[in-house]
């Protein structure tokens, strides 16, 4: 989290107007699990999931200081509000039904954003699971509609964890908002991919 306070204040330093939209991880994914053996629908389990990455997001709006709004936004509306402002924007869940990819999507797409950056826990995007298929090959270069047949699911769902959420590819390919995926534990593969440099998967 420290890290990545550096990075947003590096790229707002570069000129760079910078959003941040955090998930809730494996805590979120957690909880939900605790909310689906209780019972509750999938909007409760999402509420709690939403809850979780407003929290990260407040923890490091908090980190990076006068940079940022300390308040989260909950609207797009908000966000693009604060940016236009000159903060650093960071973001979690906005509402059931939609992931943080989601809400990545639209707001880039509300501040005619010309990159979004996915952080996740692999290299990029490969043409199989490289969790269950050791000789997965990674993908340089990428179609959304390619993206869309590599997916498993193609509809919301609480907790869903793959690498774009269909609904994001939706809004991204219909936006043309040119999309890099990079292991988000490198910090520094965010810049890489801002600077234009070979990292990740690149999808177009």
């Amino acid at each position: 989290m420290a890290r990545y306070v550096e990075l947003l204040q590096d790229l707002k330093s570069q000129g760079h107007g910078v959003a941040a939209v955090v998930g809730g991880g494996t805590l979120s994914r957690e909880l939900i699990r605790t909310a689906k053996a209780m019972g509750l629908s999938e909007p409760d389990q999402d509420e709690v999931a939403i809850s979780i990455s407003r929290v990260m997001a407040q923890l490091l709006a908090l980190g990076l200081g006068k940079s940022a709004s300390l308040t989260v936004p909950t609207t797009i509306e908000d966000a693009a509000d604060l940016l236009e402002k000159g903060k650093i924007v960071v973001m979690g869940g906005l509402k059931p039904g939609m992931t943080t990819d989601a809400v990545a999507a639209m707001l880039a797409n509300r501040v005619k954003a010309n990159l979004l950056v996915k952080a996740t826990d692999q290299e990029g995007i490969y043409n199989r699971d490289p969790r269950k298929f050791p000789y997965a090959r990674k993908l340089d270069l990428l179609s959304f509609n390619d993206l869309s047949k590599l997916f498993e699911a193609n509809k919301h769902r609480a907790g869903i964890h793959q690498i774009v959420d269909p609904e994001a590819v939706r809004i991204l390919q219909k936006k043309k908002i040119k999309t890099v995926i990079v292991n988000g534990f490198k910090p520094e593969n965010i810049l890489l991919a801002v600077q234009g440099d070979k990292v990740g998967t690149v999808i177009v």
